[in-house]
């Protein structure tokens, strides 16, 4: 079983219990330089206050239970305003959103932007920008992240 899994299986239920999913779980780099970055999220805002609770929590709880014996940085963070979609549950919760994908079918590479307009358990459908539906498998997702648009507020007494 790899790192992950164990450190996934040790810290899924504690995260439950403080009302939080385990979004995304990643170990990188090696030595003392690695990373073990762990992403949460929740239906209820996830402010830095709370992001320091889980940190000093999950921290507690791999230094008691987890026996990792190399040095590592932990990183607790929630998805942001851009997330990257690697689950159907990620894609299920993006809905609505605009996103940017890159799908791999057959030997060819195909780039799309476009709303995700719906989202099941094997694929999804996208309409892009110039108004074509798009259907795939999430095998054929090779990269794929909502994306956020900066929109400047109305000047005072503008409408």
């Amino acid at each position: 079983m790899a790192l992950t899994d164990d450190v996934r299986a040790l810290i899924e239920p504690w995260l439950a219990a403080e009302r939080l999913e385990l979004d995304d779980l990643e170990l990188k780099g090696s030595g003392p330089g690695r990373t073990l970055r762990v992403v949460i999220d929740s239906d209820e805002p996830i402010d830095l206050d709370r992001i320091a609770e889980v940190s000093n929590g999950v921290s507690r709880l791999l230094d008691a239970e987890a026996g990792i014996d190399d040095p590592y940085q932990l990183e607790v963070t929630s998805p942001g305003l851009e997330r990257a979609l690697k689950t159907p549950r990620h894609f299920q919760k993006s809905v609505g959103r605009e996103v940017t994908m890159k799908l791999r079918r057959d030997d060819e590479t195909t780039l799309l932007k476009g709303r995700l307009d719906a989202a099941g358990d094997a694929g999804a459908t996208v309409t892009t920008e110039d108004g074509a539906v798009i259907e795939f498998a999430y095998d054929e997702v090779a990269k794929a992240r909502t994306v956020f648009r900066w929109q400047a507020a109305p000047k005072p007494g503008k409408k």
